[in-house]
């Protein structure tokens, strides 16, 4: 029995969220992407850490278009 979490290589990664490498490796850089972390020098990320940040992305993202001033509109304030 396996139960060892699926890993993920870099290029695997960008492939399934669809974005290009560099995107994925300066979200890296800056500390917002998903954790990886190096096996010698390859760089691998774990299928739950992805799911993880995605249902945090996902919930940040629903909150803060639902958040905020309730008399906040979206228009500039000289267009009211």
């Amino acid at each position: 029995m396996n139960n060892l979490d699926p890993l993920l290589s870099a290029q695997q990664l960008a492939d399934y969220l669809e974005v290009p490498l560099a995107t994925l490796y300066a979200w890296r850089h800056r500390g917002e992407g998903p954790p990886g972390f190096r096996a010698g020098k390859h760089l691998r990320y774990r299928w739950s850490d992805i799911d993880q940040w995605i249902h945090h992305r996902m919930a940040s993202s629903v909150s803060s278009t639902t958040g905020g001033d309730p008399r906040d509109d979206g228009r500039a304030q000289g267009d009211r």
